[in-house]
């Protein structure tokens, strides 16, 4: 099975700290799952894979970074 996207992707954007990319991505998802941005209409996307496609692309990055 492949994961998209890649782990290492996602540690580009924390400079390769893993556990700064797993809060941002707790965080994140926790944050996608109060504001209820999951559409319960389409197809069944995870809060948690929602976060890691924003932190690929760039859209949310750490704050110390």
């Amino acid at each position: 099975m492949m994961i998209k996207p890649s782990i290492d992707e996602l540690l580009k954007q924390t400079d390769g700290n893993k556990y700064v990319l797993c809060t941002l991505i707790a965080k994140r998802a926790k944050e996608i799952e109060s504001i209820n941005l999951l559409d319960s209409s389409s197809e069944e996307k995870k809060a948690i894979s929602i976060a890691c496609d924003e932190i690929a692309n760039g859209k949310v990055r750490p704050s110390a970074f």
